[in-house]
């Protein structure tokens, strides 16, 4: 679905596989409908189990996911306003170092394709960095020693940045 997903618009996507997929049960309706009329039997609707199924959320279901989503948009409101209003040079400077990085990803690469990327690294980095853990946290504990001196050098050379202890 990814691959197709590169080639074809969303909604073209998503209009085929609803296409395929009732395809599929209107041709398995009518196989069970002509299977009863030769045996002559009164099975009723191949997928009544289904159509019986509640499907509804409850109010109490929707409030608590509402409410759910409701504390992590204001947690995230909060941090972007921590960010943008720049509460902390320093965390600031990272985020717009990091929007510019992001600047040059999104040049190069589309949404898709970071999206297939994401699914292929979900499945192969934790059985690479199972394979090789010893070496990945010796050169990560380098990397964050060595950033943990930049940043401190950095916030000892801007005036009005405040230490982290």
């Amino acid at each position: 679905m990814l691959f197709s997903l590169t080639q074809f618009s969303v909604v073209s996507v998503i209009a085929y596989l609803a296409l395929a997929a009732l395809s599929a049960t209107i041709s398995f309706r009518i196989y069970k409908s002509v299977l009863q009329a030769v045996q002559k039997t009164d099975e009723g609707h191949p997928f009544k189990n289904y159509l019986d199924i509640e499907i509804s959320l409850s109010q109490e279901q929707i409030q608590k996911y509402t409410d759910c989503l409701q504390v992590y948009t204001n947690s995230i409101v909060r941090e972007l306003r921590r960010l943008f209003l720049v509460q902390d040079l320093v965390d600031s400077l990272k985020f717009a170092v990091l929007m510019w990085l992001l600047t040059y990803v999104g040049a190069l690469f589309n949404g898709l394709t970071l999206l297939i990327m994401a699914v292929v690294s979900m499945f192969s980095l934790p059985a690479v960095y199972d394979k090789y853990q010893a070496q990945i946290d010796q050169y990560l504990g380098l990397v964050r020693t060595n950033m943990n001196t930049i940043v401190a050098k950095i916030q000892a050379k801007i005036p009005g940045a405040k230490q982290k202890e």
